[in-house]
């Protein structure tokens, strides 16, 4: 499923990347891992995006074009109607990956340095800039143009709303770990659903959009996509503490490590009476010090949330915002209004691909 909606997306967004200036299209190319530093194509890669996919790229790779396909496949329509819309969504994804890792100084993506790491601070956020625009772009000039500016309205909306989450979780960083100002497990799942769940609900919405959906399957498809975005970064916080480092291209304990502010951590230290309450002290004492977290203590803190129940609320949290994703996906939110048999046939497939869809994001391992 993956496969295939990577391969009716690659060609369009290959397209849309070669418009830009040679050097921020190199950095695209690099940042989308189909090059090496200087513009040479990456060893293994091509242009189908199932090889170019199992080239060591992370798993969870097309997702949100994925659902902008199926999003209009649910609505009755043909895929391809959903290509401007998820080659805007790859590129937005792209620039916000881009900027994350300077914000957040991460050296590493994909196994690989990071843009910034490879071509300079400047120089990566001028090619984030550049992806931000081609993604508008990209839109603005979907053909027929009989839906394009509600596409570019909605898609204006999310850039905000990521925005506004990325703004939230930088603020966190500041913020102590335990008392009244302490961040509250709540307001990180606000800050997921903006900071992630907009753009996976923008994805979904746009190809039903695109694809002639009614308003209530566009509205239903946005809302599943935003719960999908607080399980997907549930799972994420997991594999940035749990996860196998040759697997997620991350190192082991990376998120504690850094003292990042996860719901895995912050439900261990929050509710200590669903867990062991001298495991959330002594992981607050931890966390507090100003002394950095070598491997052996790193391994500590980790075992501590887990004690505390920090690993078991957070897999109780994705799997909560999954089920109300699915509840989102039922046939009385996506009834497709089209008396074509072939189309309601495929609309249901396109329903059952992303209930398959949301199960593999579960259970990822990158």
């Amino acid at each position: 499923m993956l496969a295939r909606c990577r391969e009716l997306v690659r060609p369009a967004l290959t397209v849309a990347v070669g418009r830009l200036e040679p050097w921020t299209g190199e950095m695209a190319a690099y940042a989308l891992g189909w090059s090496e530093v200087g513009g040479a194509p990456r060893a293994g890669a091509s242009e189908g995006a199932s090889q170019c996919a199992s080239q060591g790229a992370p798993q969870g790779k097309g997702v949100r074009q994925a659902l902008a396909v199926l999003g209009a496949e649910a609505a009755g329509a043909a895929g391809e109607r959903a290509v401007p819309g998820a080659v805007a969504v790859e590129l937005v994804h792209a620039f916000s990956l881009l900027h994350d890792d300077i914000m957040d100084g991460d050296g590493t993506r994909r196994q690989r340095p990071a843009v910034w790491k490879a071509y300079g601070t400047g120089p990566a956020v001028l090619a984030g800039d550049a992806l931000f625009a081609l993604a508008v772009q990209t839109l603005a000039e979907t053909t027929p143009p009989v839906h394009t500016a509600a596409a570019v309205r909605r898609l204006s909306a999310t850039l905000t709303g990521l925005v506004h989450g990325q703004a939230e979780d930088l603020l966190f960083e500041n913020r102590p770990w335990t008392g009244p100002g302490a961040v509250r497990p709540d307001e990180y799942r606000a800050m997921a659903e903006r900071k992630t769940g907009t753009l996976l609900g923008c994805a979904a919405a746009l190809g039903a959009l695109l694809g002639g959906a009614p308003p209530g399957t566009v509205t239903a498809l946005d809302r599943a996509g935003r719960h999908l975005g607080v399980a997907f970064q549930a799972v994420d916080d997991l594999l940035g503490i749990w996860g196998d480092p040759a697997v997620t291209g991350k190192p082991v304990h990376g998120d504690l490590r850094q003292r990042k502010k996860t719901y895995p951590v912050l439900a261990a230290l929050s509710a200590p009476s669903t867990g062991n309450d001298r495991a959330g002290r002594e992981l607050a004492g931890l966390l507090s010090s100003p002394r950095p977290l070598d491997d052996a203590t790193a391994a500590h803190a980790a075992t501590l949330v887990d004690r505390a129940g920090g690993r078991a609320a957070t897999l109780a949290e994705a799997r909560r915002h999954l089920d109300a994703a699915r509840a989102c996906l039922r046939p009385a939110s996506l009834s497709p209004r089209t008396s074509w048999a072939s189309q309601a046939s495929q609309a249901s497939q396109a329903v059952r691909e992303t209930h398959v869809l949301l199960t593999y994001l579960l259970h990822r391992t990158a």
